[in-house]
């Protein structure tokens, strides 16, 4: 094993079929989920994107699929990161609203003003939509140098959506007007296959529904524990088949999440130690390099070896919707040791696929990669079935089991206290509020004339030039 620094390894972030539903294969359908199939493009390292045309005349854009933000942003000045960008003096059908919104993301944040336009999809649904649009002005580690998208979809729900969850998000725009259910589905399809190659992968976007040709199998669903983030609750971890026995508030903190906009498996740190602490105990490998499992060093063999066959399998547990079972869903080491990097003739690097988190475990491209997921949003649930796109050299890389009992776990994994965005707000505004009572009562306080006090003396006057106000003022 060569370590190398892992230079160009750097981690994006940004920043069965459900009941009632019309599927491309039933014939009463009104929705043609088929042409939505192989709609995206990119991969893991960079983000999968779709084409949209926006404005009139209608300008062609790449836009980043984000399941964990909410709002639609595209590029609206150059930037030498993107190759396009939306000129909003070119659409006749553009509206400013007049409106600064900011949003952070764990990498990166832009600054743009919100307006609406009419969008149409080559590769969606029928139609032209009118849909809230920010034009970033303005961004910092956001459009990173090689990606090939020039705007983000922000897929989660209204409750995330900057300045105000008023801002009506552009899947509840498409849910309105183009009256589809309230449900997409998601198949990223760069399993095994080079990071940030010079190529691009496919994937599929289907909006309103599910379509049968993209899983095999039946499809597990987990309830959405909250609706802001595709929030899940995860019950535990295994390492090559070996429970890390940890207690299940753990992955849950401060809350699991399903997000195509990080590109990693994030996991809390106490979870990320233990599952490295796993992965080195049970591989074929010894005393391998820190560097690799942090992010700061690549990993390189030969490239007529194979290394995955050194590493074991990953499962996450998550509560089935009868709340007495569960599911697991597992990668094999092809999703989390990926390849990254050529080097000569004959090294091959490869990257962790997993790293520690603050504030989220965070289920991201390295795994959803394995999958189709599916966003049921009208029934409160996510989905998750084998993906056949999610293949190595002919064979699956990932796996779905199930029904297990939950008798050995928690009857809830997850805080009842969720301290998320909304609820900041509304203690920041309380905290302000209860400022400005004291500050107010202050100012009272100041401006009554003193009483009690000592009796005043001819040099004690306090006159109209040096009024004790002005003085306290100063």
């Amino acid at each position: 094993v060569v370590l190398r620094p892992a230079s160009g390894s750097r981690q994006q972030d940004a920043p069965g079929a459900a009941d009632g539903l019309a599927l491309a294969s039933d014939p009463g359908g009104t929705l043609n989920f088929l042409a939505m199939v192989e709609n995206l493009q990119g991969d893991s390292g960079r983000g999968y994107y779709l084409e949209m045309l926006i404005g009139t005349p209608p300008q062609a854009l790449n836009i980043l699929v984000d399941t964990g933000s909410s709002n639609f942003a595209v590029a609206g000045v150059p930037d030498p990161d993107v190759t396009s960008y939306f000129n909003p003096e070119l659409s006749s059908t553009y509206r400013s609203q007049g409106i600064e919104v900011t949003v952070k993301y764990s990498q990166g944040s832009w600054t743009g003003v919100l307006g609406t336009d009419v969008i149409t999809m080559p590769k969606g649904l029928d139609g032209s939509y009118t849909i809230n649009i920010a034009t970033i002005l303005e961004s910092e580690n956001f459009f990173l140098p090689g990606v090939k998208w020039h705007g983000i979809l922000g897929l989660a729900y209204d409750a995330l959506a900057k300045p105000s969850s008023s801002v009506e998000t552009f899947f509840d725009s498409l849910v309105r007007q183009a009256k589809i259910p309230n449900i997409f589905s998601l198949q990223m399809c760069g399993a095994g296959l080079p990071v940030s190659g010079s190529g691009t992968n496919g994937g599929s976007l289907v909006l309103g529904g599910i379509e049968p040709s993209l899983y095999t199998g039946d499809i597990w669903y987990t309830p959405i524990k909250e609706e802001w983030y595709y929030q899940v609750e995860i019950l535990k971890l295994e390492v090559g088949g070996q429970n890390l026995e940890l207690d299940c508030r753990e992955y849950n903190a401060d809350k699991a999440i399903v997000d195509s906009g990080t590109t990693l498996l994030r996991l809390p740190e106490k979870v990320f130690s233990a599952v490295v602490q796993a992965i080195a105990r049970t591989s074929l490998i010894q005393e391998f390099s820190s560097g690799f499992w942090t992010g700061s060093q690549l990993a390189c063999w030969d490239r007529t070896e194979k290394p995955w066959s050194l590493f074991p399998k990953i499962s996450i547990y998550l509560r089935d919707e009868n709340s007495s079972r569960s599911f697991r869903i597992s990668i094999l080491p092809q999703l989390y040791i990926q390849p990254i990097l050529v080097i000569g003739d004959n090294l091959q690097c490869y990257r962790f696929g997993i790293s520690s988190s603050t504030n989220a475990l965070v289920i991201g491209a390295t795994v959803m990669e394995g999958f189709y997921v599916i966003f049921d949003r009208a029934q409160r649930r996510v989905g998750f079935a084998v993906s056949p796109c999610a293949e190595a050299d002919g064979s699956p890389v990932s796996e779905i089991q199930g029904p297990f009992t939950t008798a050995d776990v928690a009857s809830n994994c997850v805080s009842s206290v969720s301290f998320h965005e909304p609820v900041l707000w509304i203690a920041s505004y309380a905290l302000m509020s209860l400022c400005g009572i004291i500050l107010l009562v202050l100012i009272v306080l100041l401006l009554i004339p003193p009483r009690c006090q000592h009796r005043y003396t001819d040099n004690d006057v306090v006159n109209d030039e040096s009024s004790l106000v002005r003085h306290r003022w100063k």
